[in-house]
């Protein structure tokens, strides 16, 4: 029985699911994103979304009218894919319409451009057989982008803070708990990494950290570290 965590941004709160694979994902209408067509390929028994994302997707399917294959949604860092600030691992992006033909991909494209509820949705020609939109949120560390996390420090709580804790993990820094929220436990993990790589030891995830850490874990598959 999958683990689903959503965050509320407007509570700035994580909020906890234990669902069946052929149940609804929370905040999704009806039967419109089912938790494995959420899941994809992920073999995770721990997925995580946030209402934004459910509430675009709720949008978008409204405006196109039909079903909309889902191909790709969710991936941990450690499952890997999507480099290394893909925005999958955050739980706010969806790849879909595969097989779906041109016609319906471009009307799928423009429903989920029209309604205004996703932060990005990629330009047709660089998703050619499928079409690419996400709910992104916060502003990323590294200047001059708008892809990557944000700074997370001690006190967040996000989606981001579970990827920054399930990379800990996996590489051995325990965080003791994968859980979204940014507490000492995660702030002591994060400081060991940043010594380890001869990064400033700050215990905030910034930038460079980001770049380390992902560059180290992205596709590394699960070890015996990770947390669920």
């Amino acid at each position: 029985m999958p683990k689903v965590f959503v965050y509320d941004a407007f509570n700035n709160r994580m909020m906890t699911y234990n669902l069946n694979e052929s149940d609804s994902m929370p905040f999704s209408t009806g039967t419109t994103l089912r938790v494995r067509e959420f899941r994809g390929s992920s073999s995770s028994p721990t997925l995580w979304t946030t209402t934004a994302a459910m509430e675009a997707w709720n949008l978008t399917r409204r405006s196109y009218g039909k079903g909309i294959h889902v191909g790709y949604a969710f991936k941990r860092i450690w499952e890997g894919g999507h480099g290394t600030a893909s925005q999958h691992y955050a739980g706010v992006a969806f790849d879909v319409g595969q097989g779906q033909g041109s016609t319906a991909r471009n009307a799928i494209w423009k429903a989920a451009k029209n309604t205004g509820a996703w932060g990005y949705v990629e330009p047709q020609s660089m998703t050619p057989t499928w079409v690419h939109f996400d709910r992104r949120y916060g502003k990323p560390a590294c200047s001059g982008t708008t892809s990557g996390y944000p700074t997370l420090r001690r006190g967040a709580v996000s989606t981001y803070v579970l990827v920054l804790q399930d990379a800990l993990n996996a590489l051995g820094y325990s965080t003791r708990t994968l859980d979204g929220k940014f507490g000492p436990n995660t702030e002591s993990a994060l400081r060991g990494f940043q010594r380890a790589v001869g990064l400033s030891v700050d215990g905030i995830c910034g930038c460079n950290t980001w770049k380390k850490l992902t560059a180290a874990v992205v596709g590394i598959g699960r070890t015996r570290t990770v947390i669920d």
